[in-house]
């Protein structure tokens, strides 16, 4: 079961649990898609889009579930990342944990997330 990632404030993730689904967050309903990163790019992701952000949660999906509204496009770098069309059901979600910034001032992973997305 790969899972796919979603990098989300707190708030945030806190409305979508209140109302069912994750609609996305505003860069994602301008784009008209909700952003995932794989677990090989969720690092780089944090860096370039989350860098000094705390409050963060790390969202962990199982991308099976997503079916057909999940679809895996290039990104300006040409790399594939998953991108879904439509809201993100909760019942799809495998994990959900704090992000918080390390010493180094990178985001803190937590153990078991690594290139695969399968846990260590």
């Amino acid at each position: 079961m790969p899972l796919i990632y979603k990098i989300c404030p707190r708030t945030l993730w806190r409305q979508a649990e209140s109302l069912g689904r994750f609609v996305g967050a505003p860069v994602d309903l301008a784009d008209g898609f909700i952003h995932f990163s794989a677990a090989d790019q969720v690092a780089e992701t944090a860096s370039r889009h989350f860098s000094g952000i705390s409050d963060l949660l790390l969202i962990g999906i199982e991308a099976d579930a997503l079916g057909e509204a999940l679809r895996y496009e290039p990104s300006r770098g040409g790399a594939l990342f998953p991108h879904l069309y439509g809201d993100l059901p909760l019942d799809s979600v495998r994990s959900v944990a704090e992000l918080p910034i390390g010493p180094d001032g990178r985001h803190a992973f937590p153990a078991g997330v690594t290139a695969s997305g399968e846990p260590a």
